[in-house]
């Protein structure tokens, strides 16, 4: 876990999601993706933050390609907030902190 941001991977994804008392806004990025690296410091904020609210954590795209089309995930950055391992909300494209932090909190 760097600065608060847990990587998952396809064997780890599960029972993260599923078993967190918190919700999990989880990052859909990968290495190429400009935009993706533009939103790791602010997710890397939000953790610190808001950390005993809501688990942030990021999964590579091109490493786990099934999570990615298992969620339907055709563009990066998206974030997904799971509760209890379901899908709460999508967001989709780099956004600043604040709109990230509102989009979220009716959420957590």
């Amino acid at each position: 876990m760097a600065n608060g941001v847990e990587t998952l991977t396809t064997t780890t994804f599960d029972e993260t999601v599923a078993t967190s008392d918190l919700p999990v806004l989880v990052d859909f990025w990968a290495e190429w993706c400009g935009p993706c690296k533009a939103i790791a410091p602010i997710l890397e904020e939000i953790a610190g933050e808001h950390g005993d609210r809501v688990r942030i954590a990021k999964i590579n795209v091109d490493e786990n390609p099934d999570i990615a089309r298992r969620f339907d995930v055709m563009s990066i950055p998206t974030l997904i907030l799971f509760k209890e391992g379901t899908a709460e909300a999508r967001l989709v494209g780099a956004k600043g902190k604040n709109q990230l932090v509102q989009e979220i909190s009716a959420h957590i």
